[in-house]
């Protein structure tokens, strides 16, 4: 019974090799178990991280269009400004030149004034004036024409004023 004493014999090592096996599959089943908890830790760490940098990226775009926001309503602010001025800028050049057209003409009559003066000093010998008092009238120079020489233009009559209705943008 040789053979029953090497089963028996056999059977220990059979256990003992047995209960390794056991033992070496529950240390692999358990490193098994400890990797996939870890490797569920480090997903639900980058999801995590991917939700974190997602709100980042949500509250970065909320940021940015209100500064875009922001500045458009600027850029419409200054643009009307802009058009405001050009428009004042407009009437100014237009009043300008006015002034320039009536200071010219009012050098003109001066010149002429005095250059016909000039003449009538010489040409009578002394301090007689050009025109006698009734030509005087009849040229529409009379009642305060020598106190307030604006009246040459026609400027007491209305201010100088240019509307900025003139100018359409």
């Amino acid at each position: 019974m040789s053979s029953s004493s090497g089963t028996s014999s056999s059977s220990p090592q059979i256990q003992n090799s047995g209960s390794e096996g056991v033992d070496l599959l529950k240390a692999v089943d358990q490193r098994k178990r400890k990797r996939m908890e870890s490797n569920r830790e480090s997903a639900r760490r980058s999801r995590m991280r991917k939700q974190k940098h997602l709100d980042d990226l949500m509250a970065e775009i909320t940021q940015l269009t209100e500064g875009n926001s922001q500045i458009l309503t600027n850029i419409s602010a200054t643009t009307q400004h802009y058009v405001n001025l050009e428009a004042e800028n407009s009437i100014l050049r237009a009043q300008m030149m006015e002034l320039s057209q009536r200071l010219h003409s009012l050098n003109e009559i001066l010149d002429f004034i005095s250059s016909s003066s000039a003449a009538a000093t010489v040409s009578a010998g002394g301090g007689s004036c050009v025109f006698e008092a009734d030509e005087f009238q009849h040229l529409g120079f009379a009642d305060g024409f020598l106190n307030n020489p604006w009246n040459l233009m026609g400027l007491d009559q209305q201010p100088l004023m240019a509307s900025v209705e003139m100018y359409d943008y």
